[in-house]
């Protein structure tokens, strides 16, 4: 078998933690510690983050989308195949190192969606995105530290907590959504997005395309 080998580190701003960039063969693998937080061959529910977002906003003629995170490029890959050329996406992506990553050693993952001039990335946090932005997206896609119950960042929790979701809401405009990534269920934060006045719906996916591996959560708040 081949071994993993360690590509490179990173640092998280404001965090005393460093993310690893592994690969084994064509394979890559981020690593916090000894969890794994990506992997290229778990991209089922990333996926659906974006395509299930994307079906309740078909109606849009031009739809305005904020990515949180940019990871693998699952969702960034998946929402550029399903819309039109009148799109626009803006990804965020808080560790510099990581948009280095899908430029280098991940480029062939990547493929040619960096350079697609209907996606923006940005070295940025996502939360300060949102907070600069009202009414501006139809749909904001949250794939941000594990979901609402974090493992990189205590700075994420604002993003997940009663004031990140009612600024979450004031960015969308008006039947805008909000989806949000998760490693699992959380009956609370169901509650917080109805309490912020969210319509809600939650679905279960599967962390490969073929529908097999863990089940990962994803909430889809309406405004």
């Amino acid at each position: 078998m081949i071994p993993w080998q360690q590509i490179d580190t990173a640092r998280v701003p404001d965090a005393n933690v460093e993310l690893r960039l592994m690969r084994r063969g064509a394979e890559f693998s981020m690593m916090l510690g000894q969890n794994e937080l990506m992997n290229s061959r778990l991209s089922g529910s990333e996926e659906a983050l974006a395509t299930l977002a994307c079906r309740r906003i078909e109606a849009v003629k031009r739809p305005h989308l904020l990515i949180g995170g940019l990871g693998m490029g699952f969702t960034l890959r998946a929402a550029l195949a399903v819309l039109g050329p009148e799109a626009r996406i803006v990804v965020a992506e808080l560790v510099p190192a990581v948009i280095a990553w899908a430029k280098g050693p991940m480029a062939a993952i990547f493929g040619d969606s960096l350079g697609d001039p209907r996606a923006t990335i940005q070295s940025a946090d996502v939360i300060e995105v949102i907070q600069a932005h009202a009414s501006a997206f139809d749909a904001i896609l949250l794939d941000v530290d594990n979901g609402p119950e974090g493992l990189i960042r205590k700075a994420n929790d604002a993003l997940y907590d009663i004031k990140g979701l009612k600024a979450i809401r004031r960015s969308l405009r008006p039947g805008g959504v909000a989806a949000v990534w998760s490693s699992g269920p959380n009956a609370l934060f169901s509650k917080r997005l109805r309490d912020a006045g969210f319509d809600v719906k939650e679905v279960a996916v599967r962390a490969t395309a073929k529908r097999s591996g863990a089940r990962h959560v994803i909430w889809f708040a309406t405004k």
